[in-house]
């Protein structure tokens, strides 16, 4: 065997194309982050998260967006439902604060 023989070896082919990336599970890393920090902090993450979320979808809103990829769908909806979420966390905040400062106290 000559070496001549290996000379198309190992180079790039147009007619076959890039390879497919691997899936990045990059999405599941954020997601378990996310609920680290919300276990530490309770609602003040949520109420943090979820006012986050409110900004995003409003502006988002006023710049045309009526339909979400959330499983809601219509923006209006996705505000509203964060919007309980907010308020819910902003009224459990306190009893979760006195919760941790009887168990510390």
């Amino acid at each position: 065997m000559s070496a001549s023989e290996f000379d198309g070896l190992n180079r790039y082919d147009e007619t076959v194309g890039d390879p497919v990336a691997p899936f990045d599970p990059l999405r599941l890393c954020v997601f378990a982050t996310i609920a680290a920090i919300t276990c530490v902090l309770g609602p003040i993450a949520l109420l943090a998260f979820a006012s986050i979320a409110i900004a995003g979808y409003a502006k988002a809103r006023r710049a045309g967006l009526l339909r979400s990829r959330c499983k809601i769908g219509d923006t209006r909806l996705v505000l509203v439902y964060l919007s309980v979420l907010a308020v819910l966390a902003a009224v459990a905040t306190p009893f979760w604060v006195m919760f941790w400062l009887t168990r510390w106290g």
